[in-house]
């Protein structure tokens, strides 16, 4: 170990999945596995901090290695060890409100439900032409549950709404859910200019990907200057700016490449090795 290594700052890397941790081809390289291990073999704690619901996610969590901690849902759901350890679900009456806001301007509803970690998503038909969600949809089989009426078949408070589709549509979306919900929810939105297309969350007002990373730095003993961060979504955004460093990757929106913070190479050029090597191991000397 490298004098700089071993004086590295950093006790705590949070990472984001898509289009940080994954490729495009969706796997991980065996550079960027092989240098999470080595973080960790340096007792460097890594938590996921994803969008995704909990089997989703589960199954990348398992390519790095056992006990894995994973912040879900843009941190609506935590899991510690193998267990939930906190949730913070979407009121049902906030959440069949996104839902009325979504119909009125003719898109498609996602619930995400199930407290425990279940990754249970409810809708109620999805149009053919909603590529983006269509494709969601069949990779999240068999989880998905068709019904006839949202507001009939929701009997708990759900974990979140999530809209997906154009860029432009989910922009007047997001604006109507904001005019309509305002404070009362809080509303993530993940872009993908190259790809054309929108993500929203609508979620319980404070969640966010920064405040549960916050909860697991308190709950850990981890400061905020100890954590390194890296993300390349508006959805990472507040976590990055509230890390010790925060990174965003060469693939994220151009809007977002303007902010400031330090830029690594793309997904697709190994972008968190480069950190890992570069922050915690020092590989390159």
């Amino acid at each position: 170990m490298t004098a700089r290594a071993a004086a590295s700052p950093y006790r705590l890397l949070a990472l984001d999945i898509d289009g940080t941790l994954l490729r495009s081809d969706k796997t991980i390289s065996p550079r960027t596995l092989a240098a999470v291990e080595s973080a960790r073999g340096r007792g460097v704690r890594v938590v996921l901090v994803t969008g995704r619901r909990h089997p989703a996610a589960r199954r990348i969590a398992e390519q790095l290695g056992k006990d894995l901690d994973l912040v879900l849902h843009n941190g609506a759901l935590i899991v510690e060890n193998g267990e939930v350890l906190r949730c913070l679900p979407l009121p049902r009456g906030l959440a069949l409100r996104a839902v009325a806001v979504g119909r009125a301007c003719a898109a498609d509803p996602v619930l995400h439900c199930g407290q425990r970690g279940e990754g249970r998503l409810l809708i109620e038909g999805i149009a053919r032409s909603n590529t983006l969600l269509v494709y969601y949809l069949d990779r999240s089989h068999p989880d998905v549950s068709s019904v006839p009426v949202l507001d009939d078949a929701l009997h708990e408070d759900p974990i979140q709404v999530m809209f997906g589709g154009g860029i432009a549509p989910m922009a007047r979306l997001r604006a109507r859910l904001e005019e309509e919900l305002g404070g009362q929810v809080r509303i993530d939105r993940t872009i993908y200019p190259a790809s054309g297309v929108q993500i929203l969350d609508v979620l319980r007002a404070g969640v966010g990907k920064a405040e549960a990373l916050a909860f697991l730095q308190r709950r850990w003993g981890v400061a905020a200057d100890e954590t390194l961060a890296i993300g390349d979504n508006w959805n990472d955004h507040e976590m990055l700016e509230a890390a010790g460093l925060g990174l965003v990757m060469g693939n994220a929106d151009p809007e977002m490449l303007r902010l400031g913070l330090a830029v690594l190479p793309t997904n697709d050029e190994d972008g968190v090795a480069v950190a890992i090597e570069r922050e915690i191991l020092d590989a390159s000397q």
